[in-house]
Order: C-alpha cells, then structure tokens, then sequence
C-alpha cells in the first residue's frame, strides 16, 4: 500500500522500539519520514537504514526533548529538512519512562516527566500547526496507563491524561482546517529493547491472561494502528484516543 506517497512525516523517539516501527511503516506506505532522536544515535542511523533499504527516503535529526531550546532546535532541523515542503504528519511517539511510585518519585523526576511527556508534545505542534497542511494528522503516543491504576505508574499516567485531554481539545480547534488529531494508547509491547523485561518468571503469561487478544503486543500492532490514522481512510476520526493494546485489563475473561 503507497496511501501516502507525496507526504511528510515527523516521529519523535524514531529510533528504536514503536518509534521505529511507525517510521518505517510510514515511509513503506510512501511518506518521506524525519527521524527525530534525542541521544540514540546508532539507533535513529538504523531506522534511516531499515527505511532506505525498503526503497523509503528518511532523515535523521537530533533534538534532545525536555530542555531549553528543544523544540526551536527540533524545528530548524525540520524546516532545513522539509526545504520548502508542507509538514503532513505529527507522530509525538517520544516519552520519558515512568520515574517510580509516588513514595520513591522525586521532583527532579517529575519534572522531567512531564517537559519530555507533555510540554515538548504540546509546543511541538504549536510549531508545527503553521508547516501542517490543511488536511494533516497529528497522533500522540498515548498508553493504557491513564484507564487503569498501576501505583508504580503515577506521575506517567497523570502524563499521558494530560495529552489525551490536549488531543481532544486540539481536535476542535483544528478541524475547520481538515487537522486531525488523535491519540494511540498502547498497551503492554515486546520490542527488541524490552524483550528482557518480558523474560520475568511468569510475567508474559500474566499479561497475555489479561489481554481478550491473548499475546503480548509488539510495535508493529501499534505502527499499524498509527499508519491508519494517518491515512485518509481515518479522516473521519479526531477527537479520540485510540486504545492498542489487544484488549489488556478489559475485565475477567472467565
């Protein structure tokens, strides 16, 4: 499928994990996709390679997100990289990792969570609403941890919430331009870099109990998911958030 052959993209934290993953999937159904990251070189190098040898066109850029200046860097490296072009696609896929339960959390942590989780996300499309062509899509990286209570997963939550509420209302605001903007909110996903977590006696069983789809996710579930809403076929859709995570939690299924 080459739905968006013409097209730009924009994902942050595209250098390994679902990142990659909607990267690639993207540039495979035709985007030229900018392959943000903010420390992993290798990694955002790697993701270019997996595009280039598929027959895409990709660039990376480094902007390191929850610092001052981010996203003034982000952009001159956007617009260099764009050379004139609309801006198509948003995918705000970078994000901290959860710091700890509220007894351990420390402010210093806090705060990181939510410059990179929310703040970077929300000025990031404030700077990239004027590039974005009538008709464009913005999609932020959500996660299942805003509709269960995980008491080691607080202030990322608390996170998370913050960008579903700014998606909904940023789709109002924006849909007399055709925007549309929503929220993917993945739950428990096997990548390369966490498939050790997953090795935990028990665990994966757990998880894969608990889920209606019984397996575990991987990042191409999630890339799927994204690359949809991307596409035209998801023109009718703004406003939501998106669950992708094969059911996790939905209840006792027995």
């Amino acid at each position: 499928m080459n739905d968006l052959i013409g097209r730009t993209a924009l994902v942050t934290g595209a250098s390994r994990g679902i990142g990659r993953a909607i990267a690639t999937r993207l540039a495979a159904r035709g985007a030229m996709v900018i392959v943000h990251f903010g420390t992993d070189e290798d990694g955002a190098t790697a993701t270019v390679g997996d595009i280039e040898r598929g027959g895409g066109t990709a660039l990376a850029l480094r902007a390191e997100l929850g610092v001052e200046g981010d996203v003034e860097k982000l952009f001159a490296g956007v617009e260099t990289g764009l050379a004139g072009r609309p801006l198509d696609i948003v995918v705000n896929n970078a994000a901290a990792q959860p710091a700890g339960p509220l007894g351990t959390t420390t402010r210093a942590e806090f705060d990181h969570l939510f410059a990179v989780n929310v703040r970077a996300p929300y000025f990031i499309i404030q700077r990239a609403l004027p590039l974005l062509r009538d008709g464009g899509r913005i999609i932020t990286i959500s996660s299942v941890a805003t509709r269960m209570a995980n008491p080691a997963q607080t202030s990322f939550a608390m996170t998370k919430g913050a960008i579903e509420t700014m998606s909904r209302t940023l789709a109002n605001e924006v849909g007399v331009r055709g925007i549309t903007v929503n929220a993917v909110a993945p739950g428990a996903t096997r990548t390369p870099d966490n498939a050790a977590v997953f090795e935990a006696p028990g665990l994966a069983g757990f998880i894969a109990a608990s889920t209606a789809l019984d397996r575990l996710g991987g990042a191409d579930d999630v890339a799927d998911v994204v690359a949809f809403l991307a596409s035209d076929a998801a023109r009718w859709i703004t406003g939501q958030v998106i669950d992708a995570s094969g059911g996790l939690f939905l209840g006792p299924r027995t």
